[in-house]
């Protein structure tokens, strides 16, 4: 019987990485949310949030790393894939999630308003689904959660 050590070491680093992405987003005025997706240890994609960038609703940072990472593989499956995102994952970005078959999830601060992954719903594991990913939640949770937090309270301010 084989048991898979979690790499705590390789989690905090590569939401690292995500958090990077994050920082992107929040200096493009977008909400600071960033992703990266590995495979065999390596980044295949890294993405952060580009709603407002590009118009559309759809660029989430999951929604756009998933893209890269099928490009890297030349498969629209991920199965040996993990996804590293900054916050817990919409419903719409844990349905394709779900769809690709990620591995494995890692996020940073969980959304109890909207998070797919446990918080409000759990999509990424729900037994009727044709395919149920690991999550691991709460790397560099703080970090994280202070980032988006920073970005909303200016957002207030300058808005009045």
């Amino acid at each position: 019987m084989h048991f898979r050590m979690l790499d705590f070491a390789s989690d905090t680093y590569f939401m690292g990485e995500a958090l990077r992405q994050a920082r992107k987003a929040r200096s493009a005025e977008e909400v600071p949310v960033g992703a990266v997706i590995v495979s065999g240890g390596n980044i295949i994609a890294r993405a952060w949030n580009q709603v407002e960038t590009l118009k559309d609703a759809t660029a989430h940072a999951e929604i756009l790393a998933i893209t890269q990472a099928e490009s890297a593989i030349g498969d629209w499956r991920l199965t040996d894939c993990e996804l590293y995102v900054t916050k817990e994952p919409c419903p719409m970005c844990a349905g394709a999630i779900v769809h690709v078959r990620l591995r494995r999830v890692i996020f940073g601060c969980p959304d109890p308003k909207g998070g797919a992954a446990g918080s409000m719903i759990n999509l990424l594991q729900m037994p009727q689904l044709n395919h149920r990913c690991l999550i691991t939640s709460g790397v560099c949770e703080e970090e994280c959660r202070q980032l988006l937090q920073d970005f909303f309270r200016d957002r207030r301010e300058q808005n009045g």
